[in-house]
């Protein structure tokens, strides 16, 4: 068996449960492990800390499978991993998750590498480590059997994959074509997802409570959705009686999407704005223009993957959060999210909080927002937790 032996006082972090180990942390490697082969993982004075897959290319040199010396890592033991992540889900799952859910979020699930989504009828799979790739056949095989839904597509295309060295695969796996587009029920709506092109694994489902509860909060008033993807904002709040919506988005596909969303669930079109563009551009475009809205969205994409892209991101978070605040109505509602792992909950928080404040607002925080409770997050591994949310008034 091949091992990883870590350098004098670099197991520390190991001892705590963090499933990582970095190339700066490896004395040597002993063997000719290929990439995503399992490997010990020993400290300098040769004690064992756990199994781990190795990535030669990637500065993660190895995800941690277990802790235990005695476990063998085989297909059985994907079998139980599965089927364990895959129950606790199933505890989890109510009205508003019976169509479409997170069933394994990746290291939370002792699963590095792994995100599986189920959407109706289909499991799409997302690996994104060289671990993962080499039990892609038994981790397909096994979530099938343990969901009860055939149909497997492999989404996986992150770009976290030149990382490790790895191919881009965007195929099915077994099961039926996948067909244009997915409609699945969320919390009494019906949304379109499209597996093979959309974002992620096509749709946003940590969204799902947030989602929810600007629902509640939208009646009567006038909505601004931010980066509006597919629609799932702008959905829920023209549902919970919003008087006009409008949201904005820069692809032109996810926008015809938004719309037949809005048609799909028999929504008013007089009462949404649908707009292609730069939510940057648009956002100054409608300070000029002396517009103001009750509650505001602002769901960006990820400006800052690694902490090391972080103050750039920081700056980027600042906009829009800026110009937003000077967009709301006193005794309004902002919505303000960041999905960039490299930006942690303190970080953001510290960012909005310097936005109210150039902008000349006061400002209360409401809500700490997060994933739905099926994107679980580990103790040990607080790099899950991505998402980081903020329901806020202004005074």
């Amino acid at each position: 068996m091949s091992r990883i032996v870590l350098k004098a006082g670099r197991e520390k972090s190991l001892q705590r449960r963090h499933p990582w180990v970095f190339s700066g942390a490896v004395e040597c490697v002993e063997g000719n492990p290929a990439s995503g082969d399992t490997v010990e993982v020993r400290s300098s004075q040769g004690g064992f800390l756990a199994w781990a897959a190795y990535s030669p290319e990637s500065q993660i040199s190895a995800r941690v499978w277990d802790w235990r010396e005695g476990v063998r890592i085989d297909a059985e033991f994907f079998g139980n991993r599965l089927r364990r992540a895959i129950g606790r889900r199933e505890q989890l799952r109510g009205a508003g998750t019976r169509q479409a859910a997170r069933l394994v979020n990746g290291e939370a699930d002792g699963l590095p590498g792994v995100v599986i989504d189920c959407f109706a009828d289909w499991i799409v799979l997302q690996l994104s480590s060289a671990g993962a790739w080499r039990w892609r056949d038994e981790i397909a095989r096994f979530t099938a059997e343990a969901s009860g839904v055939s149909n497997v597509f492999e989404r996986s295309d992150a770009d976290v994959l030149a990382l490790e060295g790895l191919t881009p695969r965007v195929e099915r796996l077994f099961g039926a074509e996948l067909p244009a587009s997915i409609v699945i029920e969320e919390n009494g709506l019906v949304f379109e997802v499209d597996p093979k092109h959309g974002h992620k694994t096509g749709f946003y489902l940590d969204q799902r409570d947030n989602r929810a509860l600007l629902r509640t909060l939208s009646n009567g008033h006038e909505v601004l959705d931010c980066f509006c993807y597919t629609g799932g904002f702008a959905v829920n709040a023209l549902a919970g009686g919003a008087a006009r919506v409008t949201a904005i988005d820069s692809s032109s596909d996810a926008i015809a999407t938004a719309r037949r969303n809005l048609q799909n669930n028999g929504l008013q079109e007089e009462r949404a704005e649908l707009m292609e563009g730069d939510v940057f551009a648009l956002l100054r475009k409608f300070r000029d223009q002396g517009r103001k809205f009750d509650v505001i969205v602002l769901d960006p994409p990820k400006f800052a993957p690694t902490a090391a892209h972080a103050e750039k991101a920081a700056r980027a978070y600042k906009d829009i959060n800026l110009w937003a605040l000077k967009l709301l109505r006193t005794e309004g509602s902002l919505f303000t999210f960041s999905c960039s792992g490299g930006v942690h909950r303190e970080l953001f928080q510290k960012i909005v909080a310097g936005a109210a404040t150039d902008a000349g607002v006061d400002v209360r925080v409401l809500q700490h927002l997060g994933a739905a409770p099926d994107h679980t997050v580990a103790l040990s591994f607080p790099e899950g937790e991505y998402l980081k949310g903020l329901l806020c008034q202004a005074a």
